[in-house]
């Protein structure tokens, strides 16, 4: 890991209508436009959207190190996020990110083991620490038996 502080930068670009367009060196350009809450078609990414999928990201990448580091064995993890947005005094803000978490580890694998695991991460992410909404975590894990690759002949 480099050393702190990190910087990330992304351009936003927009005529008067249309969608917005993110670009960041590295990346493909991202097409954003309002949610239809706000108004919008509800067919590209839009800022509320973008920032629910952050904390599902991170949360995986996050609980990836920590797995790696605690040599702890998974085979998937799934996010679902849903980020409730509020009116707070006067104040358009999130107020909560409910995420569902189902991580599938292979048998002989410690369920608590695992759930602690994706609780740390929840706490140890960056971008749920970044946030004023509260984090609620429901983890969820699955010790799935080997799969039988079958051969066809």
């Amino acid at each position: 890991m480099q050393a702190f502080p990190h910087h990330y930068a992304v351009t936003a670009t927009a005529r008067s209508h249309g969608d917005v367009v993110l670009t960041s060196e590295g990346p493909s350009p991202l097409f954003s436009a309002s949610p239809p809450q706000f108004d919008g078609s509800g067919d590209l990414w839009s800022p509320e959207t973008l920032l629910a999928a952050a904390v599902g990201d991170c949360l995986i990448l996050t609980f990836r190190a920590i797995a790696r580091a605690s040599n702890f064995p998974w085979t998937a993890l799934r996010c679902d996020v849903t980020g409730t947005l509020d009116r707070i005094d006067g104040v358009t803000q999130f107020t909560s990110f409910d995420v569902r978490a189902r991580l599938d580890v292979p048998a002989g694998s410690d369920p608590e083991r695992a759930r602690r695991l994706l609780e740390k991460a929840e706490r140890t992410c960056l971008i749920s620490n970044s946030l004023k909404g509260a984090i609620c975590l429901t983890p969820e894990v699955e010790v799935v038996r080997a799969s039988v690759d079958l051969v066809t002949v």
